[in-house]
């Protein structure tokens, strides 16, 4: 069975590296004798609390499970947490059905629509089942010869803070926060070549744009990228897809999952749809992230003091902060 990379033992290696997070349980929960479901959790410090974090778990063995089915695994995590550490404030992990002991993110944001490109295709197909759109902003991209992408894992430590330059400039553009240029390297080095590759579209040695990509053997996932103006309007991003799908597929990689697009649950992700469904026609649904109270007047607590503080914002009494 291969998991998704968080839920593996590679990803804790990320987890250990960086500052404020830890790896922490590994469980199986069995129905009827048998294993139905596998979860690995992380704690995280938040700002005045701790949680747990079950990144793209649980995994469920032998297909998706009915929402009592998922209310039932959920209680006996619960009592599990809530007896191993009665510090941390809730449990953040994914569910296929939304459910009245699962509330909204605390913080950041998740998604449950997606777009994965089938790899499994050679790449006239994969070139023909896109839209026409993207057809033709990936053939325009391959005509111009000063556009070069390139797998640069192997030069990542060196050639990093030079593409980090990027992230800031794209940050600012789309209005997101970034993470210190550190963690990323972290993610590169605890992770490995095997589990976390670095490509880069440049022109004349000037990096234009680039993507981060999680895999296991069979599974990629589009994690970071970040791209300049000049590149944006030269079209190296659909370059760069089109590369990291080839170049994937040229390692046996069988999907390369997107990372999220926008739903009536994750409005904020709209801005993104347009550029990612240039790829494939087919939306792929998956089970979004809920936090699940383990103290649960605390995260009352905890949801009141934010809606408070992000009111105050609004009004200008209160700097604004970088987003999660």
């Amino acid at each position: 069975m291969d998991l998704p990379l968080e839920q593996t033992a590679a990803w804790d290696r990320f987890d250990a590296a960086v500052p404020g997070r830890s790896p922490w349980l590994k469980l199986a929960w069995r129905a009827d004798g048998e294993v139905r479901a596998l979860i690995t959790l992380a704690k995280l410090k938040g700002h005045g609390f701790t949680y747990a974090w079950a990144k793209h778990g649980p995994v469920w063995v032998g297909g998706r499970p009915s929402p009592a089915e998922e209310a039932e695994f959920r209680r006996d995590l619960r009592d599990h947490v809530h007896h191993s550490d009665r510090v941390l404030a809730f449990v953040r992990l994914h569910a296929y059905s939304a459910a009245p002991d699962l509330h909204e993110l605390l913080q950041s944001i998740t998604y449950d629509q997606t777009v994965v490109l089938d790899l499994t295709q050679s790449e006239d197909d994969l070139l023909a089942h896109m839209k026409k759109r993207g057809r033709r902003d990936v053939r325009k991209a391959l005509r111009d010869e000063s556009l070069v992408a390139v797998d640069e894992t192997d030069s990542a430590a060196r050639v990093f803070p030079e593409l980090y330059a990027l992230l800031v400039e794209t940050g600012h553009r789309d209005d997101f926060s970034i993470a210190p240029e550190s963690m990323y390297q972290r993610m590169l080095a605890s992770l490995g070549p095997d589990h976390c590759r670095l490509y880069t579209v440049r022109r004349d040695g000037r990096p234009l744009c680039w993507g981060i990509v999680t895999l296991t053997p069979t599974q990629a996932t589009y994690y970071y990228a970040a791209s300049s103006a000049e590149g944006r309007k030269a079209g190296a991003p659909d370059l760069l897809v089109w590369s990291m799908a080839c170049m994937l597929r040229a390692r046996g990689v069988r999907s390369f999952d997107m990372m999220g697009i926008d739903s009536p649950r994750s409005p904020s992700l709209a801005g993104v749809r347009g550029f990612k469904t240039k790829f494939t026609e087919e939306i792929t649904e998956v089970p979004g992230a809920w936090d699940m109270p383990v103290r649960p007047f605390f995260y009352a607590l905890l949801t009141r003091a934010r809606a408070y503080t992000a009111q105050m914002r609004r009004k200008g009494q209160l700097p604004k902060t970088a987003k999660k």
